[in-house]
């Protein structure tokens, strides 16, 4: 064999390269067992979620400390972290889930909101229809629409789609026919889900798991996402369902929505009075529960109100103080942007009376577009939401919008105690919001997301710059999130989650176990029969393949690779194949020592007669799974990745090691033979006409 000296160069390399490689899991899963240790030692006894919490402690505190120390360098545990091998969701653990994005929101949205009754009545005969039928929600809704509209009015009226955003694509031409408006329609929602796929991708890519995989399922408009290592349900859930719709609005202050929270207490009051007499008389069960918990809102609030609480008598009232006490202020000093407080519970009891048109219609001219919105948490009790009042106009369009943010990261505040969310505007954002800030010098300004205001805090001067600050009772995680959503831009519609679950340790654990056992079963089986059949060249044959797994295992952690149970599976099937070169070029050197070659001869051909049959059958493999590889997702395409790292490694192995170690034995002039005493007679003087028997074999294939 020509160039022995460089590939025994190459060979030691790659192998050292693979140790080194490998090490960085080692020194992983050390460090993670220790925190399973700490979170054992510290966590209240049958509670997952706290043994989570503290393991994260753990792992956090030890983030940025040495964990390999070579004297001359050293590695932090989330550098190795980086650098070891990735476990898929069935070995790991993690969240599976599937998010459904509304197309119902796409369509609205291109209609800008269309109050059109065909269009509407459209809408509801599609979400009735998705009730008990698998045709997608687009599909539905144009029939829906065929059958409201009569032929009265087309998608590509003015005041449906034909609106400035579609205009000019199928509002101008009035003669495209309905397929072609359709055609449209349907392409404009397929990349408004385009959109919202790759605004969850970035998303995901900043949630810190490793590996994540984010697919979409056919045109249905839903994605499929798995998170290896992800246990925090509900975190997971806030940063995929939220729309990001980020808007800055001025407040109206709780002395502008004084009097008009006293009108609108007597007139919820008559409301009830009179429900109560159509009713006959009697006390709805829902007024009493609200006048049962009004006592403890107010033993809540009194230390926060003093005197005002005093005079707002909310036992046993049927209004709007029984669930709402309303911050008014005594003093223009006590003036702020919070307007009131409630029960958490009783927060949409409070929606149904402050959006009742009765009680609108008390609002002074100056605030008829007002809008109210509650806090995005309650309070740090757990008991209590914070209500604003927010200056909106007749097209609830905000002054400014989250378009203008160029970039949001999670910091600390100039007390480095408390975290918040840094945000950066781009040059338009910057002007507008020195111009918002200036004009309410003294006032309040609110941040608000998805309809929950973070915070609305009182503006001491104009703020240039366009840097700007969301504070609120965040842990760190929160405020990584919330920054992380930001900066990956607003869906174009809402994603709900239809379908999550989560695959415990213990699921994990169990797949792992049962891939090592079956890994080992077959590394063992081949081991033990290549030595009982072959003897000492069945010695090198299993040298080779233990180098061959080696270098597979390498590969995929240098490639950050994920490794999964149908990837173990391939590398159990590369072991056959690796093996299967060597009973190739090992029969065909007993070929040719059965011919009276010499024995260096007889092994020169027997590895260049057995070549063309080991190519062949590891090519057509290699295309099969370069094809599994490129169309399939998922499993599937992690067995490909390990049948093709696989193949590669162990057409290495079979040709170059064994052949290292025979030619090597025969250099020293070292006895070697192929077979033992055992199997010398096995499978010999067989003869067997196959042609012959073609025709049955013709039988027993069909």
């Amino acid at each position: 064999m020509q160039n022995k000296g460089l590939i025994k160069v190459f060979a030691v390399l790659f192998g050292i390269v693979s140790l080194y490689q490998l090490s960085f899991t080692f020194f992983t899963n050390k460090v993670e067992d220790q925190a399973k240790v700490y979170a054992k030692s510290h966590a209240e006894e049958g509670s997952a979620r706290s043994l989570d919490n503290f393991e994260r402690i753990y792992l956090d505190s030890v983030a940025n400390e040495p964990a390999i120390d070579l004297g001359f360098t050293s590695f932090t545990y989330n550098d190795i972290k980086d650098k070891s091998i990735n476990l898929g969701l069935d070995l790991k653990g993690g969240i599976n889930a599937i998010l459904q994005v509304s197309v119902k929101d796409i369509l609205v949205g291109l209609s800008n909101n269309s109050k059109n009754p065909v269009f509407k009545e459209a809408l509801a005969k599609a979400d009735l229809a998705q009730k008990s039928s698998d045709a997608t929600y687009l599909n539905l809704f144009f029939q829906a629409f065929e059958e409201a509209s009569k032929g009265s009015v087309r998608l590509n009226d003015s005041s449906i789609f034909g609106t400035k955003q579609l205009y000019d694509r199928i509002g101008r031409d009035k003669n495209l026919s309905d397929s072609q408006i359709q055609s449209i329609i349907e392409g404009e929602v397929s990349a408004s889900i385009s959109t919202a796929f790759q605004v969850l991708r970035s998303r995901i890519d900043k949630f810190g798991v490793t590996q994540p995989d984010i697919q979409r399922i056919g045109k249905s408009g839903r994605i499929q996402i798995e998170l290896p290592g992800a246990k925090d349900i509900d975190r997971v859930k806030k940063l995929l369902q939220s729309t990001a719709e980020l808007q800055f609005w001025e407040v109206y202050t709780n002395g502008d929505v004084a009097q008009f929270f006293i009108a609108a207490n007597s007139k919820v009051a008559e409301i009830v009075k009179a429900k109560e007499a159509v009713e006959g008389g009697n006390t709805s069960e829902t007024t009493t529960e609200v006048a049962k918990d009004s006592t403890a809102v107010t033993d809540d609030i009194d230390n926060l109100l003093g005197q005002a609480a005093d005079s707002l008598a909310v036992n046993d009232q049927k209004d709007l103080f029984s669930v709402l006490l309303p911050n008014i202020p005594q003093s223009a000093n006590q003036l702020s942007s919070l307007v009131g407080y409630s029960k958490v519970s009783d927060t949409a009891k409070v929606n149904s009376y402050l959006n009742n048109r009765q009680v609108r219609a008390l609002l002074p001219a100056d605030m008829k577009y007002v809008k109210f919105l509650w806090d995005a948490k309650p309070n740090e009790g757990g008991d209590l939401m914070s209500l604003y009042a927010i200056r909106s106009n007749k097209k609830d369009i905000a002054p400014i919008e989250g378009d203008v943010i160029d970039d949001a990261s999670q910091q600390f505040d100039q007390f480095g105690s408390n975290a918040e969310v840094s945000m950066t505007m781009n040059s338009k954002g910057s002007k507008e919001w020195a111009k918002l800030t200036g004009a309410n010098v003294g006032k309040f300004v609110a941040v608000v997301l998805d309809d929950y205001v973070y915070t609305a805090p009182r503006v001491n001067d104009a703020i240039t710059g366009g840097r700007t600050s969301i504070t609120g009772n965040f842990s760190v995680l929160e405020a990584q999130d919330l920054a992380n959503v930001l900066k990956a831009g607003k869906l174009p519609a809402a994603a709900h989650i239809i379908q999550s679950e989560i695959v415990g340790p213990s699921l994990g654990q169990k797949a792992i176990d049962s891939s090592v056992i079956s890994f080992i079963l077959a590394l063992a089986l081949v081991l033990v029969w290549m030595v009982v059949y072959y003897g000492k060249s069945g010695l090198y044959a299993n040298v080779a393949l233990v180098i061959n797994i080696l270098f597979i295992f390498g590969v995929l952690t240098a490639f950050g690779a994920v490794l999964t149970l149908p990837g173990i599976a391939g590398i159990i099937l590369t072991i056959g194949m690796s093996v299967d070169a060597n009973v190739l070029i090992f029969e065909r050197t007993k070929e040719e020592l059965s011919q009276g070659k010499v024995f260096v001869d007889a092994v020169k051909d027997g590895f260049k007669g057995a070549l063309s049959s080991i190519l062949d059958a590891n090519v057509t493999t290699l295309l099969t799974a370069i094809i599994l590889y490129v169309f399939g997702t998922g499993p599937v395409k992690g067995f490909a990745y390990t049948l093709i790292v696989g193949i590669l490694t162990s057409l290495f192995t079979a040709i170059f090691i064994t052949r290292l170690l025979i030619e090597g034995n025969v250099v020293k002039n070292k006895p070697l033979s192929f077979v033992t005493s055992l199997t010398k007679g096995w499978f010999r003087n067989i003869n067997i006409d196959f042609l012959k028997k073609r025709k049955i074999a013709y039988v027993i294939s069909s």
